[in-house]
């Protein structure tokens, strides 16, 4: 088995989430995740997975389709503390080779670091409005 990298920020982390994403690339995209029962995964539409091994068939389905995606990120918030962070962003994906872009997905994906350096414990993507984008109030609750 290949030794996973070490991420050594936050930020390289979700780079490497987002590249896996990208390349369909299954092996990529669990040596972002942390080998823990706790970590979350919720695609949009779809069911909790919990735990490695549905997090894991979560990602082959979704690449079995072999569908290649481009992703761009808008409206990245992040919170830090040295051992956990936390990103919310808007994800625009579009189908290559396809005209249209895919609805936009408000994404949160959170990181912890450890003696392996950074890695995701949750994944939560859900569809939104594409009129919503940049609309919504700057209100804390």
């Amino acid at each position: 088995m290949p030794k996973k990298p070490i991420y050594t920020s936050p930020q390289e982390a979700e780079a490497a989430f987002y590249e896996a994403l990208e390349r369909g690339d299954l092996e990529m995209m669990m040596s972002v995740w942390a080998e823990d029962e706790e970590i979350i995964c919720v695609h949009p539409g779809g069911p909790r997975l919990a735990g490695y091994a549905l997090v894991r068939e979560g990602w082959r389905h979704i690449f079995a389709g072999g569908r290649r995606l481009k992703v761009q990120l808008l409206a990245l918030t992040t919170l830090h503390s040295p051992f956990t962070a936390v990103h919310s962003v808007i994800e625009q994906i579009a189908v290559v080779g396809e005209k249209h872009l895919a609805a936009p997905v408000a994404a949160t994906n959170v990181y912890v670091r450890g003696a392996l350096g950074w890695r995701m414990i949750v994944h939560h993507a859900s569809p939104v409005p594409p009129s919503s984008i940049g609309d919504a109030p700057q209100v804390l609750h």
